[in-house]
């Protein structure tokens, strides 16, 4: 059976911290879907869209990694697309708490979905969506921290 994980996030932007988790999830999983939500208690700074032809261009190469974007719950959309896997990210214990959590709300609407963390490469760490966004909303540089240009920020 082909093990497909669901990489899910707002991805609003994606990071360099998620291209390296999703390059060693390769490497554990015969497909990745990276799966862009629609977190309804989040205003986005960048289109989904956007978003997902900026992702699928960068893995434009690789075949086993596709790119959706989707509405609802996560372990909901996992079922639809034969996930049996959630791939995630660990950067600190901050975010194991708030993962192990979400892990254990999707087990309950999916008891089939098994969520694996991966932990973050130490150089990648201190790489958050929520300061990327700051720096760039204020004209800051950014590119550093993410594998394509983002567009020029707004207001």
């Amino acid at each position: 059976m082909k093990k497909i994980a669901l990489f899910p996030g707002s991805f609003d932007p994606f990071t360099n911290g998620h291209l390296d988790v999703v390059r060693r999830g390769a490497e554990l999983f015969d497909e990745i879907i990276i799966a862009i939500g629609n977190n309804s208690s989040k205003q986005r700074y960048l289109p989904v869209e956007w978003m997902e032809q900026q992702i699928t261009e960068l893995f434009r190469d690789e075949p086993r990694v596709s790119v959706r974007s989707y509405r609802g719950l996560t372990a909901d959309f996992a079922r639809d697309t034969g996930a049996r896997y959630l791939l995630r990210g660990l950067r600190n214990t901050t975010d194991f708490e708030y993962e192990n959590t979400i892990a254990q709300a999707n087990r309950h609407v999916n008891p089939a979905l098994e969520t694996v963390f991966l932990i973050t490469s130490p150089l990648l760490a201190a790489i958050s969506s929520t300061i990327i966004r700051e720096i760039h909303r204020f004209g800051g540089d950014v590119n550093q921290f993410v594998p394509f240009a983002l567009p020029r920020a707004q207001g």
